[in-house]
C-alpha cells in the first residue's frame, strides 16, 4: 500500500516546491522511495503481453488444431501453410488453411484402388497388397577391388 502524504512524515513535506499543492495524490512518491504504482504497472504490462502473445499464437493454430480434430486428409498441407502464414505475415495464408481445414476433401483414393483391385481380380491376377512392403535384404559387401 501507498503511504499518504501525512504517513510519509517530514522527508516528502521538505522536499515540496512552495508553489506545488500540499494534497498530492497518492501515487507521487518521495524522492528515493520506491516507486509502487510503477512496479505494478510494469507486472501487469508484461502480464498483458505474455497473454496476448499466447492468444495470437492460439488463434494462429486454429486451423491445424480444427484439422487434426476432424483427422483431415489435408492435414499437413494446413499446418504448412500456417507456418508460412506465420514467419512470412502474408495472412491470406492462414485464411487458405482455414478454408481447407473446414471443407472435406473428398477421398478419391480408396475408390480407385477399389477399382484396380477389382479389374485384377477380372484378369485372373491377385491384387497387389498397397500396405505390404517386400522384405529387404541388406546387399552382402561386394569383393570389388579398391
Amino acid at each position: 500500500m501507498v503511504p499518504r502524504l501525512r504517513d510519509r512524515g517530514t522527508n516528502l513535506a521538505a522536499s515540496l516546491h512552495p508553489a506545488a499543492p500540499h494534497a498530492l495524490p497518492a501515487f507521487i512518491t518521495a524522492p528515493g522511495e520506491t516507486d509502487t504504482f510503477m512496479v505494478v504497472m510494469g507486472l501487469f504490462l508484461v502480464i498483458v503481453m505474455l497473454a496476448v502473445g499466447v492468444f495470437f499464437l492460439r488463434l494462429h493454430t486454429l486451423p491445424e488444431r480444427i484439422a487434426h480434430s476432424s483427422q483431415k486428409l489435408q492435414f499437413e498441407i494446413v499446418a504448412v501453410l500456417g507456418l508460412i502464414a506465420l514467419f512470412t505475415h502474408i495472412h491470406l495464408f492462414w485464411v487458405a488453411g482455414l478454408l481447407l481445414a473446414l471443407i472435406d476433401l473428398p477421398d478419391f483414393g480408396t475408390p480407385l484402388r477399389t477399382i484396380a483391385s477389382s479389374v485384377e481380380k477380372m484378369a485372373g491376377r491377385t491384387p497387389v497388397e498397397v500396405a505390404a512392403k517386400p522384405d529387404v535384404q541388406p546387399d552382402a559387401p561386394s569383393s570389388h577391388g579398391s
